[in-house]
């Protein structure tokens, strides 16, 4: 009896919740969406910083709040965000590709009124984790 309950204790105590926000299983589309929700719906800086590369957290720790990030960073300033992965250019050999785009659509309020916007950001596969290395530039669109 005491060989089972201990068996059981053991048993309990390797079940544990102890996943990060960034765990090296998420896929890049997990990572995207988990970085712009750490941005727009927790404002979290230090939460966002754990999925991008040094380089990247530099820049948010310059900023430190999430509307600055917004405003100087992503160059959209928006509340009430629903986000969903828009595109990504990744193919059926997903675990071959190291570099990746990935495209998320926003959908919320700017100025108080509804705005819909996308931001591109790419990832690279560093060992088994994918990270967010780069912000791209917004192309803007020329009338003419």
């Amino acid at each position: 009896m005491r060989i089972l309950l201990l068996f059981s204790l053991l048993f309990l105590c390797g079940c544990s919740d102890a996943t990060t926000d960034n765990a090296p299983n998420q896929t890049p589309e997990q990572v995207s969406l988990g970085f712009f929700n750490a941005v727009y719906v927790d404002k979290d800086i230090e939460k966002a910083k754990t999925f991008v590369n040094e380089p990247l957290q530099a820049v948010l720790s310059h900023y430190y709040i999430a509307s600055a990030v917004q405003r100087n960073v992503l160059s959209l300033s928006m509340s009430n965000v629903e986000m969903e992965i828009d595109d990504i250019d990744i193919d059926f050999f997903r675990k071959f590709t190291k570099d990746v785009l990935v495209v998320v659509k926003m959908k919320g309020l700017k100025g108080g009124s509804p705005w819909i916007d996308d931001r591109t950001i790419r990832l690279n596969k560093i060992g088994n984790k994918w990270i967010i290395v780069e912000i791209m530039p917004e192309k803007r669109k020329v009338n003419g």
